[in-house]
């Protein structure tokens, strides 16, 4: 596992400090949202295989579901929740590597080299104006028909969740960093080289699933 950042936009450099504390409780905190996603997590991976890049490792709860014939690159900006995920890797099955790297730049990461970039809640703690770099990133690391799945969280078009959402979104936000009003998919669907292939909610209208590849 690398031990330092190679490069870091000056915009994540609060967020890195703000995972740098919260991976101290992390897991405690998010155990009960974890009752519902260890049962999504082997659905979300289970055609994943080849060259895989996971952007947001974080902890690492996705390692134990990767098969066998994976070999990962597992990216965070926080050295503190990817000592977390190293030890909870030592069960997993699948080769990793991970790297304390930047999504908007990923420096040590090779050009058209995967075969699928996962990742689960990233986007919605990255600021607006920073996705299209990260995407940019995508654009770049993914092989020629190379495929993507990203799992974001929206707001509800139901008033009585969307109400719920809000009532928690200052809490969310200044734990993880996390909004339900990033604008992913629009981001997304101005990329030339990826293309949109599929979206649906996981769960209600809210855990939207983002799949697609790189055409070019």
């Amino acid at each position: 596992m690398a031990l330092s950042v190679l490069s870091i936009h000056e915009d994540n450099r609060f967020l890195q400090a703000k995972y740098n504390l919260t991976a101290w409780f992390y897991d405690i905190l998010d155990y009960p949202w974890e009752r519902q996603y260890r049962n999504w997590r082997p659905i979300f991976l289970k055609d994943v295989r080849g060259e895989v890049l996971e952007a947001g490792v974080g902890t690492g709860r996705n390692l134990g579901y990767y098969r066998a014939d994976v070999n990962l690159i597992g990216i965070d900006l926080s050295l503190a929740m990817l000592r977390r995920a190293m030890k909870r890797g030592k069960g997993a099955l699948c080769n990793f590597d991970l790297r304390q790297e930047d999504a908007t730049i990923m420096a040590s990461i090779p050009s058209n080299h995967f075969d699928w970039i996962v990742s689960m809640y990233l986007c919605c703690v990255m600021s607006d104006h920073l996705q299209p770099l990260a995407i940019k990133q995508f654009e770049r690391v993914l092989k020629p028909g190379g495929r993507f799945r990203l799992l974001d969280m929206v707001y509800s078009k139901d008033p009585k969740l969307k109400k719920r959402q809000e009532f928690f979104s200052r809490f969310v936000e200044s734990v993880y960093g996390g909004r339900f009003d990033r604008n992913t998919l629009g981001h997304l669907q101005n990329s030339r080289k990826l293309r949109i292939t599929n979206t649906y909610f996981i769960k209600k209208d809210v855990y939207l699933v983002i799949e697609g590849q790189r055409v070019e």
